[in-house]
């Protein structure tokens, strides 16, 4: 199931009607059919949104219902100004190389 599939199960588990995801989410009407009818999925700025308004985290959201709970997810939300968010962004800004050398060294804290 896509995330938009899962998104329209979620507001009906929620007894919510698409009108009244719209207005709580700001995402219009428009927007919420094309999801439905054209079977896409919503662009990644609304994310946080949809999960705060459905009341599931983004794990949730876009992990796979057949997935387990502690495997790594396929997409993963970063908040800006977060530690995580400052090592991604401080990370993409290295040369292929040092990238490499990072991993190691980050492999061999992890093992001690």
């Amino acid at each position: 199931m896509n995330i938009s599939g899962k998104i329209f199960e979620l507001i009906r588990e929620k007894g919510m009607t698409q009108k009244e995801f719209g207005k709580r989410t700001g995402i219009p009407q428009s927007t919420i059919s094309d999801w439905k009818s054209k079977k896409l999925n919503p662009s990644s700025d609304k994310i946080l949104i949809i999960c705060d308004v459905l009341d599931v985290s983004p794990y949730e959201l876009l992990g796979s219902a057949e997935q387990d709970r502690y495997e790594t997810p396929e997409h993963v939300v970063v908040l800006k100004d977060t530690e995580e968010y400052i090592l991604i962004e401080r990370f993409r800004g290295l040369e292929k190389d040092k990238r490499q050398r990072l991993l190691g060294y980050m492999e061999a804290i992890r093992n001690l």
